[in-house]
């Protein structure tokens, strides 16, 4: 891990700190492209769900405005699939000092001391604790959630791909698409999940960058600004 010592001014005294890698470029790129697939999903699946753009009239059939929601919809969720697994790679294979400190965010995890004092931060009733890892507690369950999330949208969006589509990878998935359907209780069942793991996304999704914002500017640290540079500052101790 890189660093770099500056001198800070924190509360009228001078503090030494240090520049550490917080995000790899491959960990940015992954985390851009599922927050673009996230809106145009959003956005189409709203469509595909209630469509609320009428095409203008035209006695040409030439009005696919629903079929080409329904393509946005499937490339992006394609792209969103990729994403989710190179970030499920780096988090389990990743070589990275950054991807080995999510796992010990768990230490973090199962220490009452930390919840206390972190959930005390977010009240401004004290200071933020020191974690071994890159996730404090409440991070920690965020992503845990959020991917549990992904992986039902996921699961849920190519059973519903493999009954519109029989030939090529639907007609390769179909059999292993069948089986998730008759698990979740029916075609209806697996459109409700995957329209609530949605709804559930977007809330996590707002936590998220809720607690991005205030770690940025109360912890003064550059953790915002690492998901653009990959870098961020820490106190010496």
């Amino acid at each position: 891990m890189s660093t770099e010592n500056k001198d800070n001014i924190h509360h009228g005294e001078l503090v030494e700190v240090e520049e550490v890698v917080e995000f790899t470029p491959a960990y940015r790129w992954q985390h851009w492209i599922r927050a673009l697939t996230i809106v145009v999903l959003t956005f189409t699946g709203f469509y595909i769900a209630y469509p609320f753009i009428d095409p203008s009239s035209n006695p040409e059939p030439t009005n696919f405005l629903y079929a080409n929601m329904r393509a946005v919809h499937l490339a992006f969720g394609f792209l969103m699939i990729a994403a989710v697994l190179i970030k499920t790679y780096l988090t389990l294979l990743g070589k990275a000092d950054t991807y080995k400190a999510e796992f010990v965010s768990m230490k973090d995890l199962i220490n009452p001391k930390i919840w206390i004092h972190q959930l005390g931060y977010y009240m401004f009733l004290s200071k933020h604790p020191p974690l071994k890892g890159v996730y404090n507690p409440l991070q920690f369950m965020a992503y845990f959630a959020m991917y549990i999330l992904f992986y039902l949208l996921i699961i849920t969006g190519i059973v519903l791909y493999v009954h519109v589509y029989h030939e090529g990878l639907g007609g390769a998935l179909y059999g292993i698409g069948r089986w998730f359907e008759v698990l979740m209780g029916g075609l209806a069942n697996v459109r409700e999940i995957h329209h609530i793991s949605m709804w559930a996304l977007l809330i996590i999704i707002v936590i998220h960058i809720y607690m991005a914002v205030f770690n940025a500017v109360f912890g003064k640290n550059g953790s915002m600004d690492a998901i653009f540079s990959g870098m961020k500052w820490n106190k010496k101790h």
